[in-house]
């Protein structure tokens, strides 16, 4: 009975960060369009979300498994306060900046409707070394880190989170540059369509017809030479020479 909550503490710890890793995967599958370029639904969103709020529910359950313990004697300021833990100061540290990250990507989350998108974005990439400092923090402070399953699953899920994070970084980079004009590796040359040329005596026969060429116009009649007699002036009805 005297270990439970020593156990709790390493079991809310494990399943967090399990969690976290579950929620940056989907998120960063979700973003790179693995699963298809579909329309995603609703579900595929929310669960995302879900699962950085069960993250938080089992770091609150690892918490607080540390400061009943009393193998260590947790403080209210050791789980709160960077450095201030008696028991491995620096690998109590990264999981405390990771929890203060947490809070900031899932409270800016739950606000999103409020929030301007600029702002909640800039925030959610905080999710990035949010992972980065909780791996640290489990691998240096973890009891269970040096098993060889944990070892291998680190690794694993490590590496798919570097491809996805290359991934998007690409994608976000030649987006950048479409919308800059600039061209893209690998995507070619843009080419402009020929302009239209006159058809040369090598060049082959078109399907169109010919084009016909309008009839000229008849010159118009050049005016007689000569005076130009006046008309006779016209008297009471009769002409008058």
């Amino acid at each position: 009975m005297s270990q439970l909550w020593w156990y709790t503490a390493r079991a809310g710890g494990i399943v967090a960060w399990g969690l976290l890793a579950a929620s940056v995967l989907w998120g960063l599958a979700l973003s790179t369009k693995v699963l298809g370029k579909r329309p995603r639904a609703n579900w595929l969103l929310d669960l995302h979300q879900w699962l950085g709020t069960l993250t938080m529910v089992f770091l609150g359950v690892h918490v607080a498994g540390l400061m009943l313990d009393s193998y260590v004697d947790f403080g209210v300021a050791d789980v709160l306060v960077p450095f201030a833990s008696s028991w491995d100061p620096a690998a109590v540290a990264w999981g405390i900046v990771a929890l203060y990250l947490l809070l900031a990507v899932e409270l800016t989350a739950l606000a999103r409707r409020w929030l301007p998108r600029k702002v909640w974005r800039s925030v959610h990439y905080l999710s990035f070394p949010l992972f980065v400092l909780a791996t640290v923090h489990g691998v240096a402070a973890g009891t269970d880190a040096a098993t060889t399953f944990a070892v291998a699953t680190v690794v694993v899920v490590v590496a798919m989170v570097a491809l996805l994070s290359f991934v998007r970084l690409d994608q976000a980079a030649r987006q950048a540059r479409l919308d800059a004009g600039a061209p893209v590796p690998g995507a070619g040359p843009r080419h402009r369509p020929p302009a239209p040329t006159a058809p040369g005596p090598c060049s082959p026969p078109s399907s169109r017809p010919p084009a016909v060429a309008a009839p000229a116009r008849p010159p118009a009649p050049a005016p007689a030479s000569g005076p130009v007699a006046a008309p006779a002036p016209v008297t009471a009805g009769r002409t008058v020479y």
